[in-house]
């Protein structure tokens, strides 16, 4: 039985929350909260395996509840919130703070998005509650540092050609980690960065300006027919699959959801492998499943350098864990080393 505590400080969106997470048979909710004060209480005394958190809250809102809870009692935490704004900024800086995962709240009964979302915020938190260990990132070291070179297969060099992109694709626990490697690369980075980074709908551009917060490159969601830049990134949209052809355009697709995902990185990894080859960085971050594993095997396959987010960093080790136990890894490397290994692809 999951032990679930709900912080909302409204009483209506509380009691609906409480609903939805009582009806599951697996799950028990243990408390119920309008406070962070209350929350922080609460998880000492109460022990839950989950907490969902709201982000306005009276007196201590949900960032600095966060951040108590991390530094004292650490579990799984998942945001729960709404569409405002100032609450999706709010969401990321919780992210910072050691949250795990965030959802949309669910829509109203009645609403066309209603069922949808209300499996998706029970799903998250019962895939949450198997998240034991919490971990958190040092800041990335000064650039020109060292990084190790955990290498499962391939050659030294990690790669035979020079590499004309870098291909990112993440799930759960992958926000803080692409924070950490964007975070480290100069403004000058000779190459574009295409990142499919599996996120709530309505999550993604507040997503991107968070990055940009914190990294010295251009973030910002792909269009179509955008022709890429070397120093930008570019994050999937909600609801389509992120490609780029032979010219370096980028190419959305409406194409049909794989195992379930739009955007799916393994449709990014399949176009970058069918244009370019061998003259890709592919890296696959923390995530559950195996979406863009079999994918960065290919790509490793053809040559490309290839990167798997190793066990240790990884909030869940599964799309990474995957395309390592296919030997699809030229390197296993934590989010700050990957960083300083891009840099160091494009030196030389």
């Amino acid at each position: 039985m999951i032990k679930v505590l709900v912080a909302e400080d409204s009483p209506t969106i509380r009691a609906f929350l409480v609903s939805i997470l009582e009806t599951q048979p697996d799950m028990r909710v243990v408390g119920a909260v309008s406070s962070g004060e209350e929350a922080v209480t609460a998880v000492q005394d109460l022990k839950p395996d989950v907490v969902t958190m709201d982000i306005h809250m009276p007196g201590m809102d949900g960032f600095t509840a966060t951040r108590r809870i991390m530094e004292t009692l650490p579990v799984p935490i998942v945001i729960v919130s709404g569409m405002m704004t100032d609450q999706v900024a709010a969401t990321f800086r919780a992210v910072e703070a050691g949250a795990l995962a965030f959802v949309r709240r669910p829509a109203g009964i009645g609403h066309a998005d209603h069922d949808r979302e209300v499996a998706d915020l029970v799903m998250t938190v019962r895939l949450m509650s198997e998240v034991r260990v919490v971990r958190r990132w040092r800041r990335p070291p000064p650039l020109g540092s060292t990084p190790r070179t955990g290498a499962v297969t391939g050659d030294p060099a990690g790669g035979r050609s020079r590499p004309r992109l870098v291909a990112i694709g993440a799930s759960t626990g992958g926000p803080m980690a692409l924070q950490t490697i964007l975070s480290s690369l100069p403004a000058d980075f000779p190459l574009p960065i295409l990142v499919v980074q599996h996120i709530a709908n309505g999550f993604v551009e507040g997503f991107a300006e968070w990055l940009r917060l914190s990294s010295a490159l251009e973030v910002q969601v792909a269009r179509d027919f955008t022709g890429t830049m070397p120093g930008h990134v570019y994050l999937a949209p909600d609801d389509r699959h992120l490609g780029i052809d032979r010219n370096g355009v980028i190419r959305l697709s409406d194409a049909a959801p794989e195992s379930g995902l739009r955007p799916a990185v393994s449709h990014l990894f399949r176009s970058v492998a069918d244009q370019f080859g061998a003259e890709v960085v592919g890296v696959l971050l923390s995530g559950m499943g195996a979406d863009g594993s079999a994918e960065l095997a290919h790509l490793h396959a053809l040559g490309a350098t290839t990167i798997a987010q190793d066990k240790a960093s990884s909030v869940v080790h599964g799309m990474p864990g995957v395309a390592i136990d296919m030997g699809g890894a030229s390197h296993v490397l934590n989010p700050t080393e990957i960083g300083a290994k891009l840099v160091g692809l494009v030196r030389g």
